[in-house]
C-alpha cells in the first residue's frame, strides 16, 4: 500500500464537480495530518489506512461523506459525529460543511493513536425481529412446492429478505409483482440477491 493511490487521483476525477475540492481537501489534510497514513480503494471509495482503516471519503451525486472507522470509540469533543449519516461527519456539500481543518486534524490524530494502540471496535449484533408470514404469501408458496422446499431450506435471514421486500411494498400492484417473481425465483432455487452472488 502506498502513501498515494493512483485509484484515488481516478475516483476524484470521475466525481462529480461539486465534489472534487471537498475531496481534495479532504485527501490532502488526512496526509499533512500524518504521513504514516497510506491510501487505498476499498468497497469502491477512497479509505485512508495506518494498521488498519484510519477514516474513508465518498462522493454521491449532491453530497460527500467523511467518515472515522472507530467513531464510536472517539471522544467527538466538538460534536461533529452524526449518527444517522453515512460518513460519521454528517452531509458534506461544499468545503465549509465540514469542521475546520484543526478540529479534524485533532481526531485524525485520535483515529490513527487509536490503531497504533491496536484498539479494536466491539461488534454488538441485535437479532432481528421476525417478520410474520402473511397468508397470502403462505397461499403463493403452499401452490407452488418447489419454491415452498427452496424457502424452507434457506438460512433465516434469506428468508427474511424475501419476507421483507414483498411486505415492504407500498402498493398492491407492487406487492403482488413481488411476490409473483419471489415464487419465480424460489421455484429456480435463487435467494433474493442472487445476482450480486458470485
Amino acid at each position: 500500500m502506498e502513501q498515494y493511490d493512483k485509484r484515488v487521483d481516478a475516483y476524484i476525477e470521475k466525481s462529480a464537480a461539486f465534489a472534487q475540492p471537498i475531496l481534495t481537501h479532504l485527501r490532502n489534510l488526512v496526509h499533512q495530518t500524518s504521513p504514516l497514513i497510506n491510501e487505498t480503494i476499498k468497497w469502491g471509495f477512497p479509505h485512508f489506512d495506518y494498521k488498519g482503516t484510519v477514516c474513508s471519503m465518498a462522493g454521491f451525486k449532491s453530497h460527500c461523506a467523511f467518515g472515522f472507522w472507530k467513531a464510536s470509540l472517539m471522544k467527538d469533543p466538538y460534536q461533529v459525529f452524526e449518527k444517522d449519516a453515512m460518513g460519521t461527519t454528517g452531509r458534506i456539500e461544499k468545503i465549509q460543511d465540514l469542521p475546520d481543518p484543526k478540529i479534524l486534524t485533532e481526531y485524525i490524530l485520535e483515529a490513527l493513536k487509536l490503531n497504533e494502540e491496536g484498539t479494536k471496535v466491539k461488534k454488538t449484533i441485535t437479532p432481528k425481529a421476525e417478520i410474520p408470514m402473511p397468508a397470502y404469501f403462505a397461499d403463493e408458496l403452499n401452490k407452488n412446492p418447489k419454491a415452498k422446499q427452496t424457502f424452507e431450506d434457506f438460512s433465516p435471514s434469506h428468508r427474511r429478505e424475501y419476507l421483507e421486500w414483498v411486505t415492504s411494498a407500498k402498493t398492491e400492484a407492487t406487492k403482488l409483482k413481488r411476490l409473483a417473481t419471489t415464487i419465480e425465483w424460489l421455484t429456480e432455487g435463487k435467494s433474493l440477491n442472487w445476482r450480486y452472488q458470485r
